[in-house]
């Protein structure tokens, strides 16, 4: 079906709204329309994200009705009673969202837990487990402009769903052919019949006991939490609650919560990019913090997964910390601690992505813990938790992501800000009682375990071309690319789609033993890398860089030299 055929069905549809339709009609922009109807939005294995608005490549109450008939016909045949357990942020038309996906479970006979109002995505993973739920689902689109918004599937065990059972889930969505074919039910009947049940503060209580008992240093937290100045920003989002009671029962008395970002407000007012590894966010926080004289200042984004961290340089200047910084200093203190306390675990493994920095290994190898690389994206890394429960050969210390993602404990299977900020504010009073800030307790790392420095690119490419466009450069990389980037022979080239990694000096290939994704790695001779991926959740490339030095200074110079190659490189591919 052609995308004009599919803008009639649409118009011509008797279940479709009046109002869906006026918006259809009002559109005069081929293109637009062209890039509403071109394709359905597409499941993928974390589930969907798209720009709000009607069309099948849009985020709206059909393609989330169609999605949610298919997959509760997936969890139909392979549960025998299911259930599952629902959240959402504070994102336009999330709400909606989730009771019409609610609604649509209860009509197919599937028991529904429906938190009351907004939560974090990590507390939706924590509720599946905890509820003993079949499956979950969290609306909402991450850190990604207001525009949008997003369907996140979890599996029984909290954790995101991967390949398999996503290319199951979808096999069943591709049978749902007609609007007709999904099925409602009202909520007064739903809750009559026993089942849609509403979440509330039975489950919060229990999940905040369990982030408080990750603290490692409780004995210095009940002694010295009242001297830490924090300053918090939830922008605009799900985390103003749980971060503020987490800190609060913890003893933190001097916590600071910037107003002007406070209200879940899916606009994003003051942000329009509500993401904390974009420094703009940090505006209004850093006008307060020499008033307060911060000690740390952080921001959780709408969804509550990722937490940016801003700390005081050497310089007396505030930064926003890396994802990769951030994830250095608590790999660190968290074993350091535990070492220190006689609490390491037998077997105990550090997980972290694929383009997240190396330097955790050598952190990890003084504590003799390991470390494993997984595909990017966090379901990964509670695929491995889950294998380590199952098998018990291994025992999960701490995970994390070098886009702002962390998971210290394993009654979350998902990237967890609120957990996160419980560990900042512990390892941040615990450099303080040493009389040192996170700053110079990075400056320690560097200096012991060598200047590592990355960065990342990102090309947006919007539409259908702009899909097409990314593909092209990816395949160009694949099979046209040079030995050598500005004179450094590349002596690595590991493809995740074909599963193969080639040695280009002894003239060997082996195996990856992770699952297939369109993504390539290539290393060069001086031990600098880089990644190319398409992102799977927004219409961008993404290129991932990598260098060490022997300075910072060093590593800083190697690193823009590095990027202004690639970037050559990515142009070349992109004209080619």
């Amino acid at each position: 079906m052609t995308y004009s055929e599919k803008l009639r069905h649409w118009l011509e549809a008797e279940l479709i709204d009046e109002q869906t339709k006026q918006e259809l009609r009002s559109l005069k922009d081929e293109k637009d329309i062209e890039d509403r109807f071109y394709r359905d939005l597409e499941f993928g294995t974390g589930g969907l994200r798209g720009i709000i608005g009607a069309g099948s490549n849009r985020m709206n109450i059909y393609t989330v009705g169609k999605v949610t008939q298919g997959f509760a016909d997936f969890l139909n045949k392979n549960f025998t009673s299911p259930s599952i357990a629902i959240a959402y942020d504070s994102r336009n038309m999330s709400e909606e969202f989730a009771k019409a996906a609610a609604l649509n479970l209860c009509a197919n006979n599937i028991k529904v837990y429906l938190f009351e109002s907004l939560r974090p995505t990590p507390m939706l993973s924590f509720a599946v487990r905890h509820l003993k739920c079949s499956a979950g689902i969290v609306i909402t689109a991450s850190h990604n402009p207001k525009q949008y918004n997003g369907y996140k599937v979890y599996g029984e065990d909290g954790g995101q769903v991967t390949d398999n059972k996503a290319k199951e889930i979808l096999s069943n969505i591709n049978e749902i052919q007609d609007f007709s074919d999904i099925k409602n039910i009202t909520e007064e009947e739903a809750i009559n019949r026993k089942l849609l049940c509403y979440i509330g503060e039975d489950v919060d209580k229990e999940y905040i006991n369990r982030v408080k008992d990750l603290s490692i240093r409780k004995d210095l937290i009940n002694e010295k939490a009242e001297e830490l100045n924090i300053i918090y920003t939830p922008i605009h989002g799900s985390g103003n609650i749980p971060v503020r009671r987490v800190l609060k029962e913890q003893g933190y008395k001097n916590v600071f919560v910037i107003k002007e970002q406070e209200m879940p407000d899916g606009n994003f007012p003051t942000a329009p990019y509500p993401n904390p590894e974009e420094p703009e966010v940090f505006k209004i926080a850093l006008k307060e913090a020499e008033k307060i004289k911060a000690d740390i200042i952080f921001g959780t984004d709408p969804d509550c997964d990722r937490i940016g961290v801003v700390v005081k340089d050497s310089k007396g200047e505030y930064k926003v910390l890396t994802g990769n910084q951030t994830g250095m200093l608590l790999t660190h203190y968290i074993l350091s601690s535990l070492e220190e306390m006689n609490k390491m675990p037998q077997n105990g493994t550090i997980i972290k992505t694929i383009v997240t920095t190396d330097s955790v290994r050598n952190i990890a190898k003084d504590f003799n813990i390991e470390v494993l690389d997984v595909l990017t994206g966090f379901k990964y890394i509670g695929e491995k938790i889950k294998e380590f429960e199952e098998t018990k050969e291994k025992s999960y210390i701490f995970g994390f992501e070098e886009s702002f993602g962390y998971l210290a404990g394993t009654f979350v299977r998902d990237k967890d800000a609120v957990i996160a900020a419980s560990l900042i504010c512990e390892m941040t009073l615990y450099y303080k009682s040493l009389g040192k800030s996170l700053n110079e307790a990075l400056v320690d790392i560097y200096e012991r375990y060598g200047y590592f420095k990355e960065e990342l690119l990102s090309f947006e490419l919007k539409g259908k071309e702009g899909q097409e466009k990314i593909s092209k450069c990816i395949e160009y990389l694949r099979h046209s690319m040079k030995p050598s980037i500005n004179g450094v022979n590349i002596i690595k080239k590991l493809d995740y789609k074909t599963s193969i990694e080639k040695d280009l000096i002894n003239i060997e290939e082996k195996i990856i033993e992770l699952p297939k994704s369109n993504v390539l790695k290539f290393v060069l001779e001086d031990n600098s890398w880089f990644v190319v991926r398409p992102s799977g959740t927004e219409p961008k490339m993404k290129i991932y860089l990598a260098v060490r030095g022997i300075s910072l200074k060093d590593s800083e110079n190697k690193i823009s030299m590095f990027k202004n190659s690639v970037m050559e490189l990515i142009e070349e591919a992109f004209n080619y």
